[in-house]
């Protein structure tokens, strides 16, 4: 059974779909839900010291940038900012001689 790449026309989603021999229906995107694809070349499984630093590197910057890990992140930081002003004392003030 093949695994063929696939690049989404309407959204530029990238993903792999594998093919079974009783599928009926052409893939759809998983993001958007378009038929609009395009076929990529594949190649071959490879894999190299060189080749998986890049992979990974790609992958992580990738995952930094989408929006789903920005608004966790200002989230997370509202977060702690309310968690601060609620459970934190405000500072002590010197003691007039």
């Amino acid at each position: 059974m093949p695994i063929y790449e696939y690049a989404c026309r309407a959204c530029g989603h990238r993903f792999e779909h594998l093919l079974l021999p009783a599928a009926k229906t052409a893939p759809a995107c998983p993001g958007c839900g378009s038929g609009d694809l395009e076929k990529l070349m594949s190649g071959f499984a490879l894999s190299t010291r060189d080749l998986t630093k890049s992979r990974v590197k790609a992958a992580r910057t990738q995952f930094a940038q989408s929006k789903s890990t920005k608004d966790k992140q200002i989230a997370e930081a509202e977060y702690v900012q309310h968690h601060m002003e609620d459970h934190v004392p405000p500072p002590l003030k010197p003691k007039k001689k």
